[in-house]
């Protein structure tokens, strides 16, 4: 699915780049594993997987290019003969697009739910910055540089 962008560029700067995180938004629609994503402070979140049977040696954590990328390979099968097999314990791969300034802190394992604490971090750079107006009585217009 592709959106067009078009009418939002004629009166926007810079909005490139949020067409492309929506050109890249995860077509996954197995559902598996099954997550939440909650949001525990101010510049906090965390996501929590159920990913019961993995160990954290089944499971591959991986941020790069503002996406988080959680992966888990199941373990050998287990030998034997299922009456009924209701634990899915399959390959999985799932991907969150992080904004900006995202920063994954840790991640815990804890009875069959892998929880991955994230945390806003906007560089002081980055922040909002109050700039001072200078007013001198009697003074003329300062000159601008000329283009070369």
């Amino acid at each position: 699915m592709s959106y067009d962008f078009a009418p939002l560029f004629r009166t926007a700067v810079g909005f490139d780049r949020l067409a492309r995180l929506v050109d890249n938004l995860p077509q996954d629609t197995a559902g598996y594993p099954p997550y939440n994503i909650e949001k525990t402070g101010e510049d906090s979140y965390r996501v929590t997987l159920a990913v019961a049977g993995f160990g954290p040696d089944d499971i591959e954590l991986t941020v790069k290019d503002n996406a988080l990328l959680v992966s888990g390979k199941a373990a050998e099968e287990a030998k034997g003969e299922f009456l009924h097999r209701g634990i899915a314990a399959r390959t999985f791969s799932r991907r969150f697009v992080l904004a900006d300034h995202m920063v994954v802190e840790k991640a815990d394992l804890v009875n069959g739910l892998l929880f991955v604490a994230l945390r806003r971090e906007v560089p002081e750079s980055a922040k909002p910055r109050r700039v001072a107006i200078n007013a001198v009585a009697g003074q003329k217009l300062p000159e601008l540089p000329q283009a070369a």
